[in-house]
């Protein structure tokens, strides 16, 4: 998710800003949902980012299946 604002991104234990994932997905250190696979993860978000405005789920798509790979969780 495109981190745009600070309440957009996710928190560290200490309670700091998490540059590497948003809110939805990272609180406290730890992720909200350990268990989604990448599939899944690449639903939720493009959803949510619909939902919220921040582009139309087909374009929000396209990007999470780009992008999302890449991330560190994913170990690739």
């Amino acid at each position: 998710m495109p981190m745009q604002k600070d309440e957009d991104n996710g928190s560290e234990k200490d309670g700091s800003r998490s540059d590497e994932y948003c809110c939805y997905c990272y609180q406290g250190g730890k992720f909200i949902d350990p268990g989604i696979s990448l599939e899944e993860m690449i639903e939720f978000c493009s959803q949510k980012m619909d939902e919220i405005g921040v582009m139309p789920y087909d374009e929000a798509r396209k990007m999470n299946e780009r992008f999302m790979p890449s991330l560190k969780r994913w170990g690739r």
